[in-house]
């Protein structure tokens, strides 16, 4: 049995207890000539996964959407037919923003299935993405809720965005999953299930689309990649109904991130050129040259060096063309140094370990933050110890277990662990002092996801 998330955070949006929806639904009955005598722990049963037998889900329908003024069914309880998929129904974007806050209260509340939740492939990775590039558009946003939003409160939520990307550049994700989980929780989905014309809700379901794309970000960093991979679809209909095509590709190219790190090449190739197609003039030369960049290591690990080379030519065009104050702020991550180091991934994939070094090179040269300057240096490390260069590397490594410090971060843990593999294989003068240091580092617990 799956917990009934959607049911629980109905309840949330009440104010109702689970005594309260009891007697609440053995009232209901009795209008039917029901003789029912259900109590709170009922209630509990039915948010563990428990389907109540015979009227008593109409019932709940009935008492909630009263309470609620609005109209809900079966599926808006999370007591629809069993076995059938959300994405055979349909789910306009009122539904969806009621699904997508009920998967932030269950992950504020810290349920452990939805960390080892496994990233779907295949039909259901796809869908997500074709429904962000194709028709239907929302034809009007606009939503009656309990909460009057203005414009202040999407100003609330852009800072929020880049409060909690500093603290994720800073601290890593793990370290600021929760936090912004229970933002999510507290106070953007109040906010989305409030009320708002058309033009308003464009604008505060591009800043919470923009937000939840950081909490995906968070999730990866964390090793949730089933969660992440929810996330990021959120803010991909979220973007959608935005009408913002940029903020789209953005979130589309995280995805791809996340594709290559699994290793589901030709996806990130399909997306990112989706990502390039459907976004138009929304593509700027940031995102663009981060996108082909990805798209250039994908072609790589597949073996298509023209197709690789191809993108590395596009990529560094487009990286070219970027004006520091002229880009969204989603784009602030596409820092100079970036494509280089990029490219070098590519290039390495393609077993060209000069070229690749030489961008590498040009990546570390370039002032980064932290987290960043970590990513360029274990690609450097790499290149140089494949290349006999074996006393830089040790200095590479050195540095990059030093920025590392303090951070919370599943993803960069694999990177220290990646150099120190490579260090010690490699017997280099040097090496088992750099390996003590980075088992030093990895010794100090991560908090807990």
């Amino acid at each position: 049995m799956q917990p009934n998330t959607l049911l629980d955070a109905l309840l949330a949006e009440a104010g109702m207890s689970h005594a309260g929806l009891a007697a609440h639904v053995n009232q209901a009955g009795r209008s039917r000539g029901l003789a029912l005598r259900y109590e709170h722990t009922a209630v509990h049963r039915w948010l563990k996964g428990q389907r109540p037998r015979g009227q008593v889900p109409d019932l709940i329908c009935e008492v909630l959407a009263r309470r609620l003024g609005r109209s809900l069914g079966l599926d808006d309880i999370g007591l629809g037919v069993p076995g059938r998929p959300a994405e055979s129904r349909g789910c306009p974007l009122g539904g969806y923003v009621d699904r997508a806050t009920a998967l932030w209260r269950a992950d504020d509340q810290g349920r452990a299935r939805l960390l080892t939740a496994r990233a779907v492939t295949g039909t259901p990775a796809v869908i997500p993405v074709w429904e962000w590039e194709n028709p239907p558009e929302d034809a009007d946003v606009s939503r009656a809720g309990p909460v009057r939003v203005g414009p202040e409160h999407i100003e609330v939520l852009r800072a929020a965005r880049l409060h909690y990307e500093l603290m994720y550049r800073r601290a890593g994700g793990l370290a600021t999953r929760a936090r912004i989980v229970r933002f999510l929780d507290g106070e953007a989905a109040p906010l989305l299930r409030g009320s708002y014309p058309d033009a308003l809700g464009r604008r505060l379901h591009r800043a919470a689309g923009s937000l939840v794309a950081v909490a995906g970000i968070c999730a990866y960093d964390s090793d949730a990649h089933g969660l992440a991979q929810q996330y990021f679809h959120q803010a991909l209909r979220l973007a959608k109904a935005s009408g913002d095509r940029g903020l789209g590709a953005y979130v589309i190219a995280l995805i791809v991130n996340q594709s290559l790190h699994l290793r589901e090449f030709r996806q990130a190739v399909a997306f990112a050129e989706t990502a390039l197609r459907a976004a138009g003039p929304g593509a700027t030369p940031a995102l663009a040259a981060d996108l082909y960049a990805m798209q250039a290591k994908a072609f790589a690990q597949l073996g298509d060096a023209a197709a690789a080379l191809g993108c590395i030519r596009q990529a560094e065009a487009a990286a070219e063309r970027i004006r520091p104050g002229s880009e969204p702020e989603e784009t602030g991550y596409v820092q100079p140094g970036l494509v280089n180091v990029q490219v070098a991934e590519a290039l390495l994939g393609l077993g060209d370990l000069s070229a690749a070094h030489e961008q590498a090179v040009l990546a570390v040269g370039t002032p980064a933050h932290d987290r960043g300057r970590v990513h360029r240096l274990a690609v450097l490390c790499e290149i140089q110890l494949r290349s006999g260069e074996a006393d830089r590397a040790v200095a590479a490594a050195a540095e990059m277990a030093d920025r590392a410090r303090g951070m919370e971060s599943r993803r960069l843990r694999d990177r220290l662990r990646t150099v120190r593999a490579q260090l010690l294989a490699g017997g280099c003068a040097g090496a088992e002092e750099t390996a003590a240091v980075i088992d030093a580092a990895l010794r100090v617990p991560l908090s807990p996801t």
